[in-house]
């Protein structure tokens, strides 16, 4: 029997909330594949050029020497894909004399595999939980909340009530729970019309808080880059992705499962100073993907220094990810980073 074939057949005998649907999903989807690049399902910054990896790893960098250069720092990467951003970041840590310990936040074995052949060195743990906590701490998380579960709520004619999976004799259902869900929703939205879907991430806000607490603990900084919003909405955000197009989400196995962040909720979580969120192409210009790009087109070809471009735009372009995927950025307090002022 498939995942797919089981979890059809556990739904059939129970209903189940859409964050577990989602956990269960992405869960089986991640251990199974590499689901990154051309050949995959989705692109990410990262696997688009290395000039965002350089970027991100200068930024974190500059933040170490902010933090007084401490001798004992780690640096944390939360759903590390291929390990292509850490690879380009080194390079960033080496050109300022920074050499942090790196972890790898991952539990799918393939890509953990994928993993130490970019950056042999990494240690990997399960959860941020088990990372070192005695030093100072600096971490990066790239389309990583997106994919964390969320848990919806509809709103009813009888309340709020807690969107469920369900089989039907035509295949897995959307339904509305039977028990109040009212004090689940956030409080600025439980007068949204009826018809509304509110969501929120229960799993993301507790990773944001146990971010804040060690950036407030041992300093350090965390770097946030994802797709979504600041503030709550009343919006079914929940997606699914195949083969670089959109799929159905309750096709039970074997897509990409997704939802857009709330920024603002992991902020108030962490606990600490948050900066932003601001549109990706904006940060990318502020900390200067320009004068990078200008460097590698300076050694390119002209087929290679049109990549580059292409890259560029991809990355910073209203039209692409430049204004949908945001940064935030979390301190202890300070000057804003750079980036952010």
């Amino acid at each position: 029997m498939t995942f797919g074939d089981r979890l059809r057949a556990d739904i059939a005998a129970a209903p189940i909330s859409v964050a577990t649907y989602m956990a269960r999903s992405n869960a089986a989807y991640y251990a199974t594949r590499d689901p990154f690049g051309v050949a995959g399902d989705f692109m990410t910054a990262p696997e688009i050029s290395q000039i965002f990896g350089e970027l991100v790893g200068a930024w974190l960098a500059d933040r170490w020497v902010a933090a007084g250069s401490p001798p004992r720092s780690v640096v944390v990467e939360l759903g590390p894909g291929r390990g292509t951003m850490m690879a380009d970041m080194r390079r960033s840590f080496a050109a300022a004399g920074w050499a942090p310990e790196v972890v790898m936040v991952e539990t799918s074995p393939v890509l953990r595999a994928a993993q130490l052949l970019a950056v042999p060195d990494a240690v990997h743990h399960d959860a941020l939980a088990l990372v070192r906590d005695d030093a100072a701490t600096f971490i990066v998380a790239n389309e990583f909340f997106d994919a964390l579960p969320v848990r919806q709520f509809d709103h009813t004619p009888a309340g709020w009530r807690e969107r469920m999976v369900v089989a039907t004799d035509a295949g897995l259902a959307f339904a509305a729970g039977p028990d109040d869900a009212t004090p689940l929703v956030p409080p600025a939205l439980t007068a949204s019309p009826i018809g509304s879907v509110v969501e929120v991430c229960p799993t993301g806000t507790a990773i944001a808080a146990e971010i804040g607490v060690r950036v407030q603990r041992h300093g350090g900084a965390a770097l946030i880059v994802d797709y979504g919003h600041a503030g709550p909405l009343a919006r079914d955000t929940l997606q699914a992705v195949q083969g670089h197009a959109r799929a159905d989400v309750l096709a039970g196995a074997g897509v990409d499962l997704t939802a857009h962040v709330d920024f603002t909720a992991l902020a108030v979580a962490a606990g600490v100073t948050a900066w932003g969120p601001v549109g990706q192409g904006s940060f990318l210009r502020a900390i200067g993907i320009t004068a990078r790009a200008a460097a590698l087109k300076s050694r390119a070809t002209d087929a290679q220094a049109a990549e580059i471009d292409a890259a560029a735009a991809r990355l910073t372009g209203d039209d692409a990810m430049g204004r949908l995927f945001k940064v935030m950025a979390l301190t202890a307090g300070g000057a804003a980073p750079p980036g952010f002022a």
